[in-house]
C-alpha cells in the first residue's frame, strides 16, 4: 500500500527495484542512442541503483541504420566484456518494419527478444505505416514469432481501432515509461494512459538513448496510485 503522499518521482516509486528494461539504445556506438562505452557504463551503473535487475539491448535495425546481427553480437560482446556489474544484460533489436526487415526475416536473421527467443520487437515510421502492416504482422507470425509493436502510443496515425485490431491480431505492445510521464509530451500522455487503462500493454521499457535521458525519466513526478503502472 502507498503512503499518503500522492506524486513521487519514479526513482522514489521503487517501480525499478526488479524492473526489466525491454527496450533501451545503451549498446554504445551502434545508432542514436549511446555513443561511447564510458555511457553505457555509466548507465549501468545507475540501473544497479535502482534495482534493475535486467535490461534488454533493442539497437535500431533498419535501411537507414543496417546493423548486421554479426556486428552488434560483437559489440554486446564487447560491452559485456568491460562491465563488471550485476544487472543481466541481454542482445535483441528494434526492427523497423521496412524492406531490410523483410530481407532479413525470410533468411531468419534476426535478433528476437525474450528468453524463449520467440518475440520480435518491431517499430514502424511515426508517421505513415508501411504498406501491408498486417501482411507483414501475420508473416512473423507466420515465421514463429510474436510481433512486440514499439510504444504504440507514438504513431500517429494509429487510433484506438487499431490498437483493438492489433491486439486481436495477437500482436504485443511494449510501452515507452517516458510516454506515460509525459517526456514527449502531453498528446502522448493521454494515449499512453489510454492504451494502458485498457490494459493493452505487455512490456514496459525506457527506449533510453543516454544517461541524461535516464536523469530525467527517473526525477520525473507521476500518481502512482492513479497509473499503477505494473512490472512487467
Amino acid at each position: 500500500m502507498w503512503p499518503f503522499k500522492k506524486r513521487y518521482s519514479l526513482q522514489e516509486s521503487g517501480i525499478f527495484q526488479g524492473f526489466t528494461d525491454w527496450h533501451s539504445h545503451i549498446l554504445p556506438g551502434v545508432d542514436d542512442g549511446v555513443q561511447t562505452m564510458e555511457e553505457s557504463l555509466e548507465i549501468l551503473a545507475e540501473y544497479e541503483k535502482l534495482g534493475i535487475k535486467e535490461v534488454w539491448l533493442t539497437p535500431h535495425i533498419m535501411e537507414d541504420i543496417p546493423n548486421t546481427t554479426c556486428y552488434l553480437r560483437t559489440r554486446f560482446n564487447e560491452l559485456q566484456a568491460n562491465y563488471k556489474g550485476c544487472v543481466k544484460l541481454h542482445l535483441a533489436a528494434e526492427n523497423m518494419l521496412d524492406g531490410l526487415f523483410e530481407e532479413r526475416l525470410n533468411k531468419n536473421d534476426l535478433l528476437p527478444l525474450g528468453k524463449e527467443q520467440n518475440h520480435l520487437l518491431v517499430e514502424t515510421s511515426y508517421f505513415n505505416p508501411p504498406i501491408g502492416l498486417k501482411s507483414i504482422l501475420l508473416w512473423i507470425k507466420a515465421k514463429g514469432y510474436y510481433p512486440v509493436l514499439a510504444h504504440p502510443e507514438r504513431y500517429e496515425y494509429m487510433e484506438k481501432k487499431d490498437w483493438v485490431e492489433l491486439k486481436n491480431m495477437g500482436v504485443k505492445f511494449q510501452m515507452n515509461i517516458p510516454s506515460i510521464c509525459g517526456i514527449y509530451g502531453r498528446t502522448i500522455q493521454h494515449l499512453a494512459k489510454d492504451i494502458h487503462r485498457q490494459d493493452m500493454y505487455d512490456y514496459l521499457g525506457t527506449d533510453l538513448h543516454s544517461i541524461k535521458m535516464l536523469k530525467g525519466i527517473i526525477h520525473y513526478e507521476v500518481n502512482i496510485q492513479h497509473f499503477n503502472i505494473r512490472k512487467r
